[in-house]
């Protein structure tokens, strides 16, 4: 069979990554350098190398991230009060493997959110779904459902991924509404992981829902067996504050 219609073949089944390093392949065997086994096993791992950084790509696009960062890339020697064994325990993912859901708190600015993120980055390379948004932004999502008689598909959006990010936690108090979709998207994802940051500790949280049954129902499934990780320091964002002194 000539080059070319291997290679006609090897598009019409979609094995393009085995198609974009056919020509090295080939002439690496033509020089002896591979043996029929060997081409046909190199040319398998090119495909699956190919399929492994296409999923990738795609859940990180799915995701929705800020930012793109790991969890190496964070300073912990900027605050040596964050407990940095913990949040590294944390990326080994075996919370996600346990659907154990995880608290992040602490004051403004110091890198909730990066953590948050880079573990959500950790669960795509390892092939999770994940979504990150704020609170903010998923309660309006879920409120637009009622309106338009869309809720379950939308709840379905964010009840699916393996780990769902939600930033911005317990900044205000929640309406009825609110209360009642929270628990709803609680319910909804029990056994899978939800990472929480928040500027308040979670006993802080029950005062915000205006019905306490509710808070419960839906803090006893959130708070228990969460791991609560306290994040404080000095913050990682440069001053911008109209007023705020130079850094030196």
């Amino acid at each position: 069979m000539r080059a070319h219609q291997l290679e006609e073949h090897l598009r019409g089944l979609r094995l393009f990554g085995m198609l974009e390093t056919l020509e090295v392949r080939l002439a690496q065997a033509t020089a002896g350098e591979l043996g029929y086994v060997e081409l046909i096993e190199v040319l398998c791992q090119d495909e699956a190398t190919r399929r492994d950084a296409a999923g990738l790509e795609r859940r990180l696009r799915a995701a929705h991230f800020e930012q793109a960062c790991a969890i190496e890339d964070f300073d912990f020697s900027y605050n040596p009060t964050i407990p940095a064994h913990k949040i590294r325990d944390l990326a080994t993912l075996r919370f996600v493997e346990a659907g154990e859901s995880v608290i992040l708190h602490g004051p403004v600015g110091v890198g909730k959110s990066m953590v948050a993120q880079a573990l959500g980055h950790g669960a795509c390379r390892r092939g999770h779904g994940v979504l990150f948004t704020k609170t903010s932004r998923l309660l309006a999502d879920l409120a637009g459902g009622h309106a338009d008689h869309s809720f379950a598909t939308r709840l379905r959006r964010f009840a699916k991924p393996a780990v769902l990010i939600l930033d911005d936690f317990a900044m205000r108090d929640f309406t009825l509404a609110q209360a009642d979709d929270l628990y709803e998207l609680v319910t909804d994802r029990a056994g899978r992981s939800t990472i929480f940051t928040a500027n308040r500790s979670a006993p802080d949280w029950y005062s915000l829902f205006p019905n306490p049954v509710v808070a419960e129902s839906i803090l006893d499934r959130v708070v228990n067996g969460a791991h609560h990780i306290h994040m404080d320091g000095k913050s990682y964002r440069p001053m911008k504050r109209p007023g705020a002194p130079v850094a030196s």
